[in-house]
């Protein structure tokens, strides 16, 4: 019954309080939020916390849902805030930690591990800044248009477009620095 029930509908069911559209919801979509959430931070231990937190908080966020745009586009733009809120959040952690020498260390150790389990485009998504990784993460991996790009991140088509050739540019560059070595 509920497989052939729109997004639309269960979401505006599930903001209403329905249990079972909220939990159909979720089967639906859960495999693409963690996927993209994985692509948004480079490890799977970061994408199943913030997947998880994402959909603790989906109840509280779904009452504000209205139907005006397509679940997946509004997920999608909940899963990049989301991102962008742990981000933030780090940086402050990391700004307060005591002795940036100790901070450094950890962090280079993060990456070292994170490298030793990726293959290469996910390091090189790593070293994008974030408006390039999250403008990847959706046109490539998600295989969104640039136009459903662009709204899911506040940005315009031609934004978006620009990202791409810059995401572009980069990776030859950081391809060819590679080879060289």
């Amino acid at each position: 019954m509920r497989m052939s029930t729109s997004d639309e509908a269960l979401a505006l069911a599930a903001a209403a309080g329905d249990r079972d559209a909220f939990a159909a919801l979720l089967a639906r979509h859960y495999d693409r939020l963690f996927g993209l959430c994985f692509r948004l931070t480079g490890s799977r231990d970061a994408a199943e916390d913030l997947t998880q937190d994402i959909c603790a908080a989906l109840p509280v966020k779904l009452a504000g849902y209205e139907g005006r745009a397509r679940v997946t586009t509004w997920l999608y733009r909940v899963a990049v805030n989301a991102a962008h809120d742990r981000r933030r959040r780090a940086a402050t952690h990391a700004r307060a930690a005591e002795g940036w020498g100790d901070w450094e260390l950890n962090r280079r150790a993060a990456m070292d591990e994170d490298a030793a389990r990726q293959d290469w485009l996910a390091n090189a998504m790593r070293a994008l800044p974030e408006a390039l990784r999250d403008t990847l993460a959706l046109v490539l991996d998600e295989g969104m248009t640039q136009a459903e790009a662009g709204e899911i991140l506040g940005v315009s088509e031609g934004t978006v477009a620009w990202r791409m050739a810059e995401v572009k540019k980069r990776l030859r560059a950081m391809d060819r620095e590679e080879s060289e070595v």
